[in-house]
């Protein structure tokens, strides 16, 4: 692993993967991070792109 420097901080690292460095995400996990919430989906309620004709609507 070849030293960087943190983007956010501009500290020289040793990481892993290219990004901040550790003490830089535990900073914004702390003040950034919101909890986790369950998000239920809409029901799917299909659109009418085609209008019906005046053939299909005769009597």
């Amino acid at each position: 692993m070849d030293p960087f420097s943190c983007p956010r901080c501009r500290a020289e690292v040793v990481e892993e993967y290219y990004g901040p460095c550790t003490a830089c995400r535990d900073q914004l996990r702390a003040t950034v991070g919101g909890e986790a919430r369950r998000v239920d989906p809409a029901e799917y309620e299909p659109k009418m792109n085609v209008t019906p004709n005046a053939v299909a609507l005769k009597d």
